[in-house]
């Protein structure tokens, strides 16, 4: 295996102790909380409390100041673990710098510190009943009112984080007939009057992790909510572009670690089980799946890695960024499959961790932009766009 340098002794050293985190705050409960479809709201405080929560951003506003590959480690160790259930990137690494880059002072100040500490959980609601991968498509309107004030209307869905957030980034047409420019993103805190929060989904997978429906009737957002002031009204669809490649690469990255994972388990599981009375790591078959699966984990894992060096400097481009999270999300889904095949009928019961993240792994390839939205991304970058 090549040897891995994209981490520092201080990176290993924060990965431990949040593996310790995890064994103590979620493995314990994980389970339970795939039962009742969410989280306890606690586990968000007790991250917040050990500092495992927004730590890239600046100290200023309660965070660590700290390198995207501290996320990059905590994210590994969620996906290895099967902790599906658990929204922090989403919090930490997509709605927190959405803030950080384009907010006002006044917004910085107002939300980050209390997302850092835990005391509001964030999402951001992109999706609606009829517009996924097509942001272009959206059609929740926010349209100006005379006193400066905007009103809110639409209905958001599949939006991660969405039953326990405080405070949701939520993508509006300020103006409908702009197309793409009319786009503009805003700041929507629980408990504004029109502002509704529908059932949580259920799901093929990722059971513990709150996905909800959210609803917006006439909710009166005063302009100190339109995200980065008066400057960003009509610039949504650009900063969600600029975002787009890290939240892509964020996919990869839990793609890879949680196919290692099911691996690891799976080389340990053939080495116990016995069929005709040998084990099923002495068929032929069984180490030339492995291997071609650990061949390509082993390269996708290269090719994620450097992609996080490139992040780390600002250099990873869209396309790029959709080669890695549409490559990685199918590989992610073959090693699953395979993975389960080779455990038998035991890797259709829910007992066990694969059958689990099997099911899990299935909406990488969709969130995030579909697989196919990722292709049409790549030919665009080789000059081969449609029309």
């Amino acid at each position: 295996m090549i040897e891995r340098t994209l981490f520092s002794a201080d990176h290993q050293a924060f990965r431990d102790s949040f593996q310790r985190f995890c064994d103590k705050e979620i493995a314990p409960h994980h389970e339970a909380w795939e039962e009742q479809g969410y989280v306890d709201r606690e586990v968000w405080r007790k991250a917040g409390q050990n500092g495992f929560l927004c730590m890239t951003l600046p100290e200023a506003y309660g965070g660590a100041d700290a390198d995207k590959l501290y996320s990059v480690a905590q994210m590994e160790v969620l996906s290895a673990g099967g902790f599906s259930g658990i929204g922090f990137g989403l919090h930490s690494e997509i709605v927190a710098p959405y803030i950080l880059h384009y907010g006002t002072e006044a917004q910085k100040q107002k939300y980050l510190p209390q997302l850092a500490s835990g005391e509001m959980v964030g999402a951001i609601a992109m999706s609606e009943p009829a517009a996924g991968s097509d942001l272009q498509g959206v059609k929740t309107t926010a349209i100006k009112q005379p006193d400066g004030s905007y009103l809110l209307n639409g209905s958001k869905t599949f939006i991660t984080n969405g039953w326990h957030a405080d405070l949701v980034i939520v993508v509006a047409k300020t103006d409908p007939a702009a197309g793409a420019k009319g786009t503009s993103l805003f700041l929507i805190e629980r408990g504004m009057p029109g502002f509704e929060k529908g059932k949580r989904l259920k799901k093929l997978g990722m059971k513990a992790q709150d996905t909800s429906e959210l609803f917006f009737d006439n909710v009166k957002v005063p302009a100190e909510n339109l995200l980065g002031g008066a400057a960003f009204e009509g610039k949504g669809f650009i900063c969600l572009m600029e975002q787009l490649p890290w939240e892509r690469l964020q996919i990869a990255i839990g793609a890879v670690a949680a196919a290692q994972a099911a691996i690891d388990w799976t080389v340990t599981y053939v080495k116990d089980r016995k069929v005709f009375g040998q084990p099923v790591a002495a068929y032929q078959n069984t180490r030339y799946t492995l291997a071609e699966l650990q061949t390509e984990v082993q390269v996708a894992r290269v090719f994620v890695d450097k992609c996080c060096e490139l992040v780390a400097v600002e250099q990873l481009d869209t396309a790029t960024a959709s080669m890695a999270k549409y490559w990685c999300s199918d590989l992610q889904c073959k090693v699953m499959d395979e993975c389960v095949q080779l455990h038998g009928g035991y890797g259709y019961m829910w007992e066990y961790p694969i059958t689990r993240a099997y099911a899990d792994a299935r909406v990488q390839r969709i969130y995030g932009g579909t697989n196919e939205i990722m292709k049409e991304v790549i030919t665009r970058s080789m000059g081969l766009g449609g029309r």
